[in-house]
């Protein structure tokens, strides 16, 4: 349901694959097919799950959320949209790590909860956006290399599909706020401000995001400087 009380315009109509090689794959070919705005892709598993920067998405079957929506005139700030709508049903402890990914904080640093890609066409107006949430994941399933980063929700299967309908509403809401609202709403759940990072050209300390979504980071030698995209590694678990 949406916030107003009516039915959500998100995830109708929906296709929902036992198994697919990727959710983002199907949404893309029915986005391009001209499928309506809201059109949702739902798999229980996925063989080629892509993540950022090509990486793959990797979860058990039957275990986490694996969804793309189809979305027409998408807002500048979806990726940072996304991120609130994700962390808002995961929980209070859910944080992002800039730009959108949503972890959890531990002793050991940042554990990856849930994972979004948006992929589209500008051009023509659309976006898809994929979002892979482990709800149901045994951490002890996943290969050590993935294991030691990533995080769960701790539910039960049965809960996939709640946290679906909860996590659409949650988008809804969301998507039909201004952009102030949805940045205030991200720097609350920042998962890096005031840690030390580094990216493949530079370290510093990170600072929070601007009016443009972009990463403020305060460089070691004096001046700060902003990151439009990439990837960024925190140095350190404590606050600075």
């Amino acid at each position: 349901m949406s916030a107003a009380g009516g039915a959500s315009a998100l995830g109708h109509p929906r296709l929902h694959l036992r198994r697919t090689d990727s959710t983002n794959e199907r949404g893309r070919a029915l986005a391009g097919a001209g499928a309506p705005h809201g059109t949702l892709v739902t798999a229980a598993e996925q063989t080629a799950g892509r993540g950022r920067h090509g990486r793959r998405w990797l979860a058990p079957a039957g275990s986490a959320l694996l969804m793309s929506l189809v979305l027409r005139s998408p807002p500048p700030l979806l990726p940072l949209t996304a991120a609130v709508a994700v962390c808002e049903v995961a929980g209070a402890n859910a944080r992002v790590k800039w730009p959108n990914d949503v972890v959890l904080v531990t002793p050991g640093g940042l554990a990856k909860l849930a994972g979004i890609l948006i992929e589209g066409r500008p051009q023509e107006g659309w976006a898809v956006l994929g979002i892979g949430l482990n709800v149901a994941v045994d951490l002890e399933q996943l290969p050590p290399e993935v294991r030691t980063h990533a995080a769960t929700l701790g539910r039960g299967a049965e809960q996939i599909e709640p946290t679906l309908r909860r996590l659409l509403a949650k988008l809804e809401q969301r998507l039909a706020e201004p952009a102030q609202a949805t940045l205030a709403a991200w720097r609350a759940r920042d998962a890096l401000r005031g840690r030390a990072i580094s990216w493949p050209s530079g370290r510093g300390r990170a600072e929070g995001i601007d009016g443009a979504g972009r990463l403020i980071v305060a460089l070691p030698g004096g001046g700060r400087c902003a990151l439009q995209a990439g990837e960024v590694h925190p140095l350190e678990v404590s606050q600075g």
